[in-house]
């Protein structure tokens, strides 16, 4: 199969999802995602950002973590399921903002010092992910930070794989990224 022939998964494949499970993945209660969040945060090389932008937020167990390390947040999902589960998650917190929103198709007009891609990239085609890549660095300040955090199996459902989000940044160091860490499971 040839990459660019895939297509993204849109709305209604996660829509489907949480309906079958409101925890698909076992965001609230996997040992391993909780040790992902926990090595995710430990990744960043800030305690405290002014302003991010997590990109596929899904339930908000992440989004309420990172809240911890941003002034304001933007979280967002295609979804409107699991951002609902989101916003009750997280609504002792006053600095997260929730958007239904689909990257590429669209994107914030602000500017964000964080941005986090966490178990999302793979869900875009190539070209969808060409043009969030553009997308994320026109809207990172200059001495921002950038977190990928996938899994990198091959997973037969997916239109790209984890490794081939990563390969696509790594491709822009030195010129328009400067890599800092890779962890590897």
């Amino acid at each position: 199969m040839n990459l660019s022939d895939s297509k993204s998964l849109k709305a209604d494949f996660f829509e489907a999802l949480y309906q079958q499970n409101p925890d698909p993945w076992e965001f609230a209660t996997s040992e391993y995602e909780a040790q992902k969040y926990a090595t995710t945060l430990d990744a960043l090389p800030h305690s405290l950002y002014q302003s991010g932008f997590e990109i596929g937020g899904s339930i908000g167990v992440l989004t309420e973590q990172l809240a911890q390390r941003c002034h304001s947040l933007l979280s967002i999902d295609v979804s409107e399921i699991p951002q609902r589960q989101a916003i009750e998650r997280c609504q002792h917190l006053n600095n997260i903002r929730f958007e239904l929103m689909s990257v590429p198709d669209k994107f914030p007009e602000e500017y964000f010092d964080l941005i986090v891609l966490s178990e999302v990239g793979y869900y875009w085609s190539l070209p969808d992910l060409m043009k969030a890549q553009g997308l994320i660095l026109e809207r990172m300040r200059s001495q921002g930070h950038l977190i990928l955090v996938h899994w990198t199996v091959d997973a037969r459902v997916l239109p790209i794989t984890g490794d081939a989000v990563h390969d696509a940044f790594v491709e822009l160091v030195p010129d328009r990224l400067k890599h800092l860490k890779s962890l590897t499971a």
